[in-house]
C-alpha cells in the first residue's frame, strides 16, 4: 500500500510542477513580446530595453527553478 502512495505522490508532483511551470512560461513571453515591441517604437534604446529583458528574464525564470526544487526539499 505505500509504494502505491508513493508513487501516486510521486506522480502529483510532476503533474504540480507542470501546471507550476505554466506561470514563468507565459510572463518569459510577454516579457520578450513587449521587448520586441519597445525595441520596434525605440530602437535608440536598444541596449537598455534589452539588459531589462534579460533581468526580467532572470528573475521569472528564477521562479520556475524555485518549483522544480521545492518538491524535492518537501519531502
Amino acid at each position: 500500500m505505500s509504494a502505491t502512495l508513493a508513487a501516486v505522490e510521486g506522480n502529483l508532483g510532476s503533474i504540480a510542477y507542470g501546471l507550476a511551470a505554466i506561470g514563468p512560461g507565459i510572463g518569459v513571453g510577454i516579457i520578450f513580446g513587449q521587448g520586441v515591441q519597445a525595441i520596434a517604437r525605440q530602437p535608440e534604446l536598444t541596449n537598455v530595453i534589452r539588459q531589462n529583458m534579460l533581468l526580467g528574464f532572470a528573475l521569472t525564470e528564477a521562479l520556475a527553478l524555485i518549483g522544480f526544487v521545492v518538491p524535492f526539499v518537501h519531502q
